[in-house]
């Protein structure tokens, strides 16, 4: 009985490695845009650019000397409002957000630089909303249980997937050892599981944001090494040996 042999990346024909390359450039380009997202949402959530221990307790565990709309207003909405105007929201919000001043001195200013984007962008709380406006004035406790329920079943399905077809066409690959090759492939999705329940481990105390660091560089460092081990011998590698 004939023994199957499984292919390599370099002897696929054409149509295949033109599905799996551009898979690929496209998966790479979005993981790399994950990244700027991540600095531009959690990496703002100390007001300074740049992901940090500080901006990951904030993001999950919260920032409980203040408020969420104060974290915003110092963070990454800083920059959209004037300072005296941020300077008025932050001082309602320590009152404790009293319903007398939301139409005379908060209202006007939600409803000249906010709500734009609050009020007509989906995935942003409404805050030209008074009920809404008062609940993003409280103690900031973090990402809430229902948001990080809903994020992560999102990755969990979504990413896994992504890693399941660039682990697939890595398969592929040559000049690894099997067990190298294993690890690889399996290392993304167990850094996914520890990126994961780092997001709650952290909600519940935040000395745990650490591990979100490593989970988040961990899945990334695999995937670039099958990405860009993948291109390189569907694309690259062949070109030299015909020059060769």
């Amino acid at each position: 009985m004939k023994e199957l042999t499984w292919p390599t990346l370099e002897n696929l024909v054409l149509p295949v490695k033109a599905l799996f390359t551009g898979y690929l450039l496209v998966v790479g380009l979005g993981l790399m845009m994950a990244g700027g997202q991540i600095m531009l949402t959690h990496g703002m959530a100390d007001g300074k650019f740049g992901l940090s221990m500080d901006d990951l307790v904030y993001s999950y565990y919260g920032n409980r000397e203040g408020s969420k709309l104060e974290a915003k207003l110092n963070g990454s909405m800083k920059d959209y409002a004037p300072a005296e105007n941020k300077l008025e929201m932050i001082k309602w919000a320590r009152a404790g957000a009293p319903e007398a001043e939301w139409e005379s001195k908060i209202k006007p200013v939600t409803d000249q630089y906010c709500v734009a984007c609050h009020a007509n962008m989906p995935g942003l709380v409404n805050v030209g909303e008074k009920d809404t406006m008062i609940k993003v004035a409280e103690i900031d406790h973090g990402a809430s249980v229902t948001t990080l329920t809903r994020v992560s079943h999102i990755h969990l399905f979504g990413i896994s997937f992504i890693f399941f077809l660039v682990g697939l066409i890595f398969s592929f690959a040559t000049g690894f050892s099997p067990i190298t090759k294993a690890l690889l492939i399996f290392t993304p999705f167990l850094f996914l599981i520890l990126d994961i329940a780092a997001w709650w481990l952290t909600k519940m105390a935040p000395g745990f944001a650490w591990l979100v660091m490593i989970g988040g560089f961990g899945y990334s460092l695999a995937s670039t090494i099958m990405i860009f081990s993948s291109l390189y011998q569907m694309c690259v590698k062949p070109f030299m040996a015909k020059k060769v």
